[in-house]
């Protein structure tokens, strides 16, 4: 057991004993095979009502912390602080649980999408490892999230994303050639980002797969998606770079790599043009 699994299992203990604490789990790297010296730990706390605050600091005062910062919600609610003894970062995020059912139905069943990252939160429910489960809810949630890619929601987010990607007027491709005109770094780094979100957004909806959020999206990418434009690392890359200096190839490579996403997207049957409708 690593050491962020040991210090999360021992929060979970200290977090259980709340009677409106429905379950815990550990998501992100901490969860996973993937974490490192720099890893943080994102701790899931499902809960039915608000844990008060001062229950809350009495815990990170037990555990010991060189700092903390309680009562964010910037976000979701949660807490964090540097574990005094290891020095680990601790994430704990409070999550309703009629809240986290909702989102889950909103994708599994509606079949809604987003503009990038529609599905996180199901992969977060479903590659989370449970530390603490009252009643058996968070373990039937997973079971409920442990299905194949709902082909519906699958063309939904394709519709949704892809046309807003450059085939629309306001597309984002567009806006970064406004942008690109004006000098405008900041809005050239804003309108890339949002880019990048939906393309991968298109590429894991495309492969079936869950979008595992902002984190190492490249990595995962060219490990778990069968298909995956062949010079998407590099492009992406060389993409990045440009925005950084206002390069004006920016453009050009944003088509190159777009090009190549259609083509998978064609590949698989999609009617490029269709889409465009689609998402209106």
């Amino acid at each position: 057991t690593s050491p962020h699994q040991s210090l999360a299992r021992r929060i979970a203990d200290l977090f259980s004993t709340f009677p409106n604490v429905e379950a815990i789990a550990l998501a992100g790297s901490g969860a996973t095979v993937a974490i490192d010296r720099d890893s943080d730990i994102d701790l899931y706390v499902y809960i039915t009502s608000v844990i008060p605050l001062s229950d809350r600091a009495a815990i990170v005062e037990q555990l010991g912390a060189t700092r903390a910062d309680l009562n964010l919600q910037f976000w979701d609610l949660g807490d964090e602080w540097y574990d005094a003894e290891t020095g680990i970062e601790v994430d704990v995020i409070y999550w309703h649980t009629s809240w986290i059912e909702d989102q889950l139905d909103r994708v599994l069943v509606e079949h809604q999408a987003s503009m990038g990252y529609s599905t996180c939160f199901w992969h977060t429910i479903r590659n989370s490892l449970i530390l603490y489960d009252r009643s058996g809810w968070l373990c039937r949630l997973k079971e409920k999230s442990a299905i194949p890619f709902p082909e519906d929601l699958r063309r939904a987010i394709i519709a949704k994303n892809q046309p807003v990607l450059r085939r629309v007027i306001p597309s984002y491709l567009h806006q970064i050639e406004k942008a690109l005109g004006r000098n405008d770094l900041v809005s050239i780094n804003h309108w890339v980002a949002a880019l990048l979100a939906s393309y991968f957004d298109v590429l894991f909806a495309l492969n079936r797969l869950p979008n595992p959020g902002e984190k190492r999206l490249l990595e995962t990418a060219s490990e778990w998606c069968a298909k995956v434009p062949r010079e998407m690392v590099t492009q992406v890359g060389e993409i990045l770079r440009a925005a950084a200096s206002s390069d004006q190839s920016l453009v050009v490579r944003i088509e190159e790599l777009l090009d190549s996403l259609d083509q998978l997207l064609l590949e698989e049957g999609f009617d490029i043009e269709a889409s465009v409708l689609a998402g209106q």
